[in-house]
């Protein structure tokens, strides 16, 4: 199993009350197991809507990025495994941007000025959307850190990843490349 940060259901305030917080690590076995089926398929559902501002203010919908294939990332700085696989989602982004995919970091819980200082020791290069109340990771049924999803053109949800992934891996970036080709 890979490492995540277990969430409670409440907020008290702008920041998710913590009801279990949970690091496993992880074995080479496990990472075996991941490069061999690296997402775990989910039978097609419609992704609920959302709007929510980047970090410059402007406010994004998920309708925006119709006719793409979404990679949406739930996370948060206090998150050890969500640290650790930002880098590797940054190079996947980097790999993957020219095919028309979008890729969204979605911050749960903290305000935008801890979310810019994080990104200033660890930066990424796309898109960063702020849910402070948690209000759509809730909607979204995110009940760990980091949870992703991959939607595809038709805004359906088709894979669930919950835990720390090394998105960078060939085999991830190739199942990438062909949702973005198919359809």
């Amino acid at each position: 199993m890979k490492p995540v940060c277990l969430l409670g259901s409440g907020l008290s305030g702008l920041t998710w009350s913590i009801l279990f917080f949970l690091l496993l690590i992880p074995s080479s076995q496990t990472r075996l197991v991941a490069a061999e089926h690296p997402l775990i398929p989910v039978a097609p559902i419609p992704a609920l809507p959302f709007r929510l501002a980047n970090l410059d203010g402007e406010y994004k919908q998920l309708r925006d990025y119709r006719g793409r294939v979404v990679v949406v990332n739930f996370w948060a700085s206090w998150c050890t495994p969500c640290r650790a696989e930002l880098p590797s989602m940054n190079r996947a982004w980097n790999r993957l941007k020219s095919t028309g995919m979008a890729m969204l970091a979605i911050n749960l819980g903290e305000d935008r000025e801890a979310v810019s200082a994080f990104l200033h020791d660890y930066p990424i290069d796309f898109e960063v959307l702020m849910d402070e109340r948690g209000r759509i990771s809730q909607r979204w049924r995110v009940k760990a850190l980091p949870t992703t999803l991959v939607l595809n053109k038709r805004g359906q949800i088709i894979y669930r990843v919950v835990g720390e992934r090394e998105w960078d891996q060939p085999a991830l970036i190739e199942l990438i490349e062909s949702i973005q080709s198919g359809y």
